[in-house]
């Protein structure tokens, strides 16, 4: 089992070396846009980093649109202990259908590479803080 760990913790630091070497050029922002291309590297290696929130939506979404300045303020308080990866999922079908979106707004978040929670619809601010809360200290 200690083998196990210390791999883990190996893998883990060599990701992100990986990941400083990948970014070190770019600015590093806490809400953007993702797509099918890119979720791998700006949502799941990111994810190692820090926790990433995904909002999965669309444009003729009106609740979608509730949630968005919420979920941006969320993020923006809480100063850089997350990050908010924004999907449209009419335009990239192919990653909503992946995490299994079935509705919108749905929201999941990343750790480590994997989804370990998620919601679905508009919630207000301080239940959103709360959900998180689990997950970010």
């Amino acid at each position: 089992m200690s083998n196990d760990n210390e791999i883990d913790k190996l893998l883990e630091k060599k990701m992100r070396e990986m990941l400083r070497e990948i970014y070190s050029t770019k600015e590093d922002t806490l809400i953007y846009n993702v797509s099918d291309a890119d979720f791998e590297d700006h949502v799941i290696m990111k994810s190692y980093e820090k926790p990433v929130m995904v909002d999965f939506w669309a444009p003729w979404c009106g609740p979608c649109h509730m949630l968005s300045p919420i979920i941006e303020r969320v993020v923006q308080s809480l100063g850089g202990k997350v990050l908010l990866a924004k999907l449209n999922v009419d335009e990239n079908p192919v990653t909503a259908s992946r995490y299994g979106v079935m509705g919108i707004p749905t929201v999941a978040l990343f750790v480590k590479g994997k989804p370990v929670d998620r919601f679905v619809g508009a919630l207000p601010e301080g239940a959103i803080l709360k959900w998180l809360s689990k997950w970010i200290s």
